[in-house]
């Protein structure tokens, strides 16, 4: 009988041990996906051109 609860007790261990690291695995994706998403972002976004003068009317060049 104790081995019997004693190994239901190393079972619930283990899985709450997997839930926790299975919600920190969650969270840094999470995390990584929104800073993708952020950069991607603002990748998209081209800078304003110049509209006068002779410097930045020409060619549309950025780094």
């Amino acid at each position: 009988m104790n081995s019997t609860v004693s190994t239901a007790m190393a079972l619930q261990q283990h899985n709450q041990n997997q839930d926790v690291q299975a919600n920190l695995l969650r969270k840094s994706l999470n995390s990584q996906a929104s800073q993708m998403s952020q950069l991607m972002s603002s990748l998209e976004t081209q800078p304003a051109l110049a509209t006068t003068g002779s410097i930045g009317t020409q060619i549309n060049t950025y780094a």
